[in-house]
């Protein structure tokens, strides 16, 4: 079947409009939540339903039936993945499908992102390791885990997928990757310190990205975040250093310094 007649039938049903697509522990479920209270947005049957990433194998009648029947043009719907950001075959994938969708990313100083990441999987019972060791191991982990995924479209790896400290944090790779499928007016790039500390001017920045009516929200309530420890202050620096040099080549892609220096 050619790509136009997949995207011909496609466009015949409820498609996503936009996806957030990641990045993990940066605040996708909050802004996702945000959203679906807007009368224009309507949900989809869950905020991430992995479709590119995890479930292709389901097929696009499968994918169809996670969105709402939208009875007006003025509504329009999305998800929330953000493993697809990750993902090495998820650009490819969705440009085939919906090459004109509006893609969210939202992006946190790479350190606080891993940290933060590391301990949503010690809540979830999937990281026996320590932090330090399981930056330690990150790459013997997921160095074969990756090869296979390469090699093999539909293999699913949940080491990939839940022990990517270090390497979700190096947006920049990911970003170039999503690129070379998508323009840059395609995408809104969001600093997720900014969402933190100004939830009403970031979500007013999403809408007029979706072309939708502004509109208030009564509050802002944090989703998905947990308590942990305070990181050691000489291994955060060991790890500012690390992520340094991506974070300048990230800035220099981008155009935009994050600060993401402390």
């Amino acid at each position: 079947m050619s790509e136009d007649i997949l995207q011909d039938d496609f466009s015949k049903q409820s498609i996503p409009h936009f996806l957030i697509i990641g990045a993990q522990k940066c605040g996708t479920t909050s802004l996702y939540n945000y959203l679906i209270q807007h009368p224009q947005i309507i949900p989809a049957l869950s905020k991430e339903v992995h479709f590119f990433d995890i479930y292709f194998e389901k097929g696009m009648d499968w994918y169809r039936n996670q969105f709402p029947s939208l009875e007006s043009k003025r509504w329009i719907t999305g998800e929330a993945s953000p493993y697809y950001l990750f993902h090495p075959h998820a650009p490819k994938r969705i440009h085939q499908f919906i090459p004109k969708i509006k893609l969210i990313v939202l992006l946190r100083n790479p350190v606080d992102r891993a940290y933060s990441h590391y301990h949503h999987q010690v809540r979830m019972g999937t990281e026996p390791l320590s932090f330090n060791e399981a930056i330690k191991k990150e790459e013997s982990r997921l160095k074969p885990e990756r090869i296979e995924i390469l090699k093999n479209e539909n293999y699913h790896s949940p080491i990939y997928q839940n022990c990517s400290y270090l390497a979700r944090g190096r947006y920049v790779e990911q970003l170039k990757n999503w690129m070379n499928f998508f323009s840059m007016e395609q995408f809104l790039i969001i600093r997720s310190e900014d969402f933190y500390s100004n939830p009403t001017l970031i979500f007013h920045r999403v809408l007029d990205f979706l072309g939708v009516q502004m509109l208030e929200l009564k509050q802002y309530t944090k989703h998905n975040f947990g308590d942990y420890p305070k990181l050691n202050s000489q291994f955060r620096n060991e790890l500012l250093t690390y992520f340094e040099p991506y974070n300048r080549e990230l800035y220099d892609y981008l155009g935009v310094d994050f600060g993401w220096d402390k």
